[in-house]
């Protein structure tokens, strides 16, 4: 947004005169109801109204990034000549970068101007105010889904080998034989794809749906918030989220002020005030906006926190580990068939041959790999769903669960995600004394007794008795001072209390403050900072309640119920440059003037008289995790502060330098203060987050906060949360502005030796400017790192980074939506509902409600899915290496004839219903429990080396297929008949129980729908041979004789196997056989 948005008003003579529009009832029934306002120098005031915007400007790139056309030196050819020696490239791309320039050629940004509560009358056309998280839509779904699905090469080398079969020459077999599989794997990807694009749309349907109430000239009415255009007047209730961008311009509170929460840009849950714009505030009746005949003129939309960059999909590390392999088994088969060839001695048409060869061992990969992986994820997500233990947790993304197992880094938010955002008064310090949570009561009998004291004072005309001073002179000191203490907390802020209309109230404007029900139980407070809610909430449970509060005064309740009225002649709000606040008040039944201040003690140390306490106690409260305020007064005379207000105007209204003038003169009073007390505060950690971040740190998982905290609260998190230890040395980066100091300060840092390290946004950027490689290496050394005041841009930035420079797998998690470009450019991304709202879960792959679920969902679902991911993707390419090497050593027996040994059904059946649920039933594997992993999380480390999956173990079974598939054709070749007949049914059915066999040597943990899946797929095969005639001899198949000799090639080609698995487990055991009995 821009800073200055200037509102013109265009009005007529006539307009002028009109009567005015019916008065409309104020926003809802948790506000106060407009009072009417007689327009002061109506002509004057609406000459221009300038509507202040939020705090956080546009950043204006415009100029930075301009380039000129580089000079051609070189001398240019012409004709034929340029055209042959490279110019036919040069027209291909020029018309290429033309075609992309027109189709994703973006909209101009201009200037615009919105006129009030008149979207007709807007000069261009915007886009709908809707929610979109859809991949697709009608026209591009079938054309996206089949590009997903072909770019891999798997994929797409059976669709090449599918449609060969249209050409005579190079049929092999039937045509359903190769595209009943692909229909079949093509079918289940839009199938999946189609639920999944379908949720999407019922979830962008609840949003985009929800009801707002629209002013028109004919009164309210309820709209869905994708249909509000822009220049609608729209009328936000209380507790309802802001529906798009809008302007400020009328609330129901007299004053015009309004509190709003900013946790979809900032992630910052505290309540900012906004004033609305003074002449609409004016306004005697909501109607009279449309009479006043307005209109916004707001600059071009420039480059904002509200921008980020969006995937449009996530492939798995799992999905292109497979791809190489894939593409190693083609090198493979290509070079297997030219050996064929080349024995067969290239005679007639050789390249024929090499094609029909690239066919006959086209199941070296097999098309049933990506279905099976597929269907494994689908499983995977709902085992988690299913999880009692992590109850809510929803996959988004189906793609993507074995990414849990492989994590290396996790990025997280703080407020919302490791906090509950609620703040809580801890610590009360005096300097001499301290009180904690257990002395509370304390602090009240004292404030109780210095204000009946007070009292008794303020209404006898004569000196105290004698009686009243008996009391030890400690025990009045110390009960003054408390006093002081919480008079100052209870004064010293920007909270203010509003209280609910009365159930039942007339409504009208006029009557407001009647309709109000004053009782404590219907008071809340909002104030910019729960830090500063949490201790005006303490001084009321101590006895010093803020009952009343507007721009110009307070007023404090005491014990007794006696009122205390001050005036508020100066504040001065909290900055992240002097990290403090004060404010100056009189006493309107003493006159007594005073200024409190309160601040960080790092401002705060160098403002009040010399103490000896102060440093060491505020370290004490950090350690403990606590948020520290040093609260300070000081009295001022009448004469000083008339002195001081005049200096202050005249450094307001200066022209150049207006704030340095400011601080001078604010420097003025900050002397000499007289220290009241130290006070602790604690941000409530989400449940179990502490045992989660162990959990995590000990499953070698290393743990960055990006924050958009201040760099004081986000140090007090790490450190209250355990992200980083109590005996671990914290490195503070330093603010440095330029390359210098950051060259000098990323040295110091390098001395360090395992430390934390804490940054800023704004360093961060000048590092990444100058030293991004080193920042990186040196950052992921850490054990912890804490990033604060990091805009939404810069967390995606530093999730990129961490992607480029280690290779390794990032997870980010977040709840607001201000943590959607973090969640989007992460490997895997995970949202929590929280009380930001449901974009970062409606925008992540996996959303869960609380952090603590984190731990379960990697350490548990995360290690078995990519563990059965692994396992059932290398035996998928073993089924399919086994077959192929059996038609190897077939066609070399038979003179190297393109011969396929297996045709039509026996094929099909062989990839489905004789093998596919045994093989897919690896899905339920487990090596440990449940709670052997949560309790054992160091068994996640071995998998971030992803060595489940490697060229390694696929070699190993590459030999195991060799060996296998040799054996049973071999065998059968042995054990020849007089029929070629009786090969086939051997081979076969050995090849088909063999299988059987591999996948009860591979389970670790039985489940009984594996048991089912054997004997089902068992079973099949078995009722399909009486069917089968065309293979099998019924009459053969039925004797002894193909029994044993069934038995025996089995045996063979597994019985050494089990017997190297059983040693090697013996020998050297994995890591979760010593947790198991």
């Amino acid at each position: 947004m821009a800073d200055r948005i200037p509102l013109y008003p265009v009005r007529s003579a006539a307009a002028a005169n009109r009567k005015r529009a019916a008065y409309y009832s104020a926003a809802g029934p948790g506000a106060e109801r407009p009072s009417r306002y007689q327009m002061e120098d109506e002509s004057a005031h609406l000459d221009e109204m300038p509507l202040m915007m939020s705090e956080e400007g546009f950043e204006n790139d415009e100029s930075d990034y301009h380039s000129l056309p580089r000079a051609r030196i070189t001398q240019r050819t012409h004709g034929l000549e340029w055209f042959v020696c490279g110019g036919w490239k040069f027209l291909c791309t020029s018309c290429c970068d033309w075609l992309i320039n027109v189709c994703q050629r973006k909209r101009e940004l201009r200037a615009r101007t919105v006129w009030l509560g008149h979207p007709e009358k807007c000069e261009e056309k915007h886009p709908r105010n809707s929610i979109k998280n859809q991949k697709y839509n009608v026209f591009t779904f079938i054309p996206g889904v089949l590009y997903e699905q072909f770019k891999f090469f798997l994929n797409l080398y059976f669709l090449v080998v599918s449609c060969s079969q249209f050409v005579p020459a190079l049929k092999i077999g039937y045509l359903y034989t190769y595209w009943a599989p692909l229909g079949f794997v093509l079918a289940v990807t839009i199938t999946r794809e189609a639920i999944d694009e379908f949720r999407r749309f019922q979830r962008d349907k609840e949003v985009n749906s929800q009801l707002y109430s629209k002013l028109t000239v004919r009164g309210k009415v309820q709209v869905k918030s994708s249909d509000i255009q822009v220049g609608d007047l729209i009328i936000v209730e209380k507790n309802q989220r802001v529906p798009s961008d809008m302007v400020f311009l009328r609330t129901s509170e007299k004053a015009g002020s309004c509190f709003i929460r900013t946790d979809q840009l900032d992630g910052e849950t505290d309540w900012k005030l906004k004033v609305a714009v003074s002449c609409t505030q004016r306004l005697p009746a909501l109607g009279d906006l449309f009479s006043i005949n307005a209109y916004v003129h707001a600059q071009k939309p420039l480059l904002d926190i509200h921008s980020f960059e969006g995937t449009f999909t996530r492939v798995g590390l799992l999905d292109l580990e497979l791809n190489q392999l894939t593409k190693a088994l083609f090198l493979a088969l290509v070079a297997l068939s030219v050996v064929m060839v080349t024995l067969q001695g290239f005679v007639g048409p050789w390249y024929r041959s090499l094609f029909r060869f690239l066919l006959l061992f086209s199941y070296i990969i097999p098309i049933s790999l990506r279905v099976n992986l597929d269907m494994g994820k689908a499983a995977y997500g709902w085992l988690i769903m299913a999880d009692g233990s992590i109850p809510g947790t929803v996959v988004r993304t189906s793609t993507i669960p074995e990414e849990l197992g492989r994590l290396v880094y996790l990025l997280t938010d703080k407020t919302g995600t490791l906090t509950q955002n609620e703040m809580v008064f801890k610590r009360l310090h005096l300097g001499t004394v301290s009180y904690g949570a257990d002395t509370m009561d304390e602090i009240q009998r004292h404030v109780r007794e210095c204000c009946s004291q007070l009292h008794s004072q303020d209404t006898s005309s004569t000196p105290p008795r004698k009686a009243q001073s008996s009391a030890p002179k400690v025990r009045k000191s110390v009960s003054s001072r408390v006093h002081e203490a919480v008079k100052a907390i209870a004064l010293c802020h920007n909270v203010t209390p509003v209280y609910e209309p009365r159930a039942g109230g007339t409504g009208d404007a006029e009557h407001a403050e009647v309709d109000q029900d004053f009782s404590d139980e219907n008071r809340t407070y909002q104030a910019a900072s729960p830090d500063e809610v949490a201790l005006v909430q303490w001084t009321e449970s101590v006895g010093l309640t803020l009952v009343n509060r507007d721009l110009t005064s307070m007023q404090l309740r005491t014990p007794s119920g006696q009122i205390l009225t001050y005036s508020v002649l100066q504040t001065f709000p909290f900055t992240s440059e002097g990290k403090r606040m004060g404010v100056i008040v009189r006493d309107e039944s003493t006159a007594e003037i005073t200024f409190y201040m309160k601040g960080a003690d790092v401002a705060m140390s160098a403002i009040v008289q010399y103490n000896d306490w102060l440093e060491e106690e505020c370290g004490n409260m950090a350690r403990e995790g606590l948020r520290t305020l040093v609260v300070a007064k000081r009295t001022l005379t009448e004469e000083q502060y008339q002195d001081f207000e005049s200096r202050h105007a005249q450094a307001r209204l200066s022209v150049h330098d207006r704030a340095l003038k400011v601080a001078a003169v604010l420097e003025s009073l900050e002397r000499d203060m007289q220290l009241l007390c130290v006070t602790g505060v604690e941000d409530r950690l989400q449940e179990h987050v502490r045992p989660t971040l162990e959990t995590l740190r000990n499953a070698g998982i290393k743990i960055w906060m990006l924050t958009g905290d201040k760099l004081e609260t986000a140090t007090c998190i790490a450190k209250s949360s355990h992200l980083v230890s109590r005996t671990q040395d914290i490195h503070v980066f330093r603010p440095v502005t330029s390359r210098g100091e950051a060259h000098l300060e990323l040295n110091a840092f390098r001395r360090k030796h395992d430390c934390a390290l804490v940054i800023s946004g704004d360093s961060l950027e000048v590092c990444l400017r100058y030293y991004e490689h080193e920042l990186v290496e040196l950052a992921c050394q850490c054990p912890a790192v804490v990033c604060c005041r990091c805009s939404p841009t810069q967390k995606a930035r530093i999730v990129q980074l961490l992607r480029q420079h280690t290779h390794r797998r990032t997870c980010a998690i977040g709840d607001g939506g201000n943590d959607v470009s973090m969640i989007q450019a992460a490997d895997c991304g995970i949202g929590i509902e929280g009380k930001e709202g449901k974009a970062a879960s409606l925008a992540a792959d996996f959303s869960i409600r609380r952090f603590e679920h984190v731990g379960r969902l990697l350490v548990v679902h995360g290690r078995s899915s990519y563990k059965r991911s692994a396992a059932l993707g290398q035996f998928v390419m073993h089924r399919g290496l086994v077959i192929s090497t059996m038609q190897a050593v077939f066609s070399s027996v038979f003179y190297f004839a393109s011969v396929p040994l297996y045709q039509g059904f026996l094929m099909v059946g062989y990839a489905t219903v004789y093998t596919m649920f045994p093989v897919f039933s690896l899905v339920l594997d487990q090596d440990v429990k449940p709670e052997m992993a949560m309790l054992y999380p160091e068994l996640y480390k071995d998998l971030t080396k992803g060595r489940s999956l490697s060229f390694k173990t696929f070699l190993i079974w590459v030999l195991i297929s060799v060996y296998q598939g040799g054996i049973l054709m071999y065998g059968a070749l042995v054990l020849f008949e007089s029929e070629f007949v009786h090969v086939v049914a051997i081979s076969f059915t050995a090849l088909v129980l063999t299988e059987l066999l591999m996948v009860a040597l591979t389970v670790r943990t039985w489940h009984w729908l594996m048991v089912v899946a054997e004997f089902l797929s068992l079973g099949c095969y078995v009722a399909s041979l009486a069917f089968l005639n065309e293979y099998f001899d019924v009459a053969f198949i039925t004797t002894m004789t193909f029994l044993w000799k069934v038995s025996a090639i089995t045996v063979v080609s597994c019985l050494p196997l089990y017997v190297l698995k059983h040693l090697k487990r013996k020998l050297s055991p994995p890591s979760y056989s010593k947790l198991t009995p």
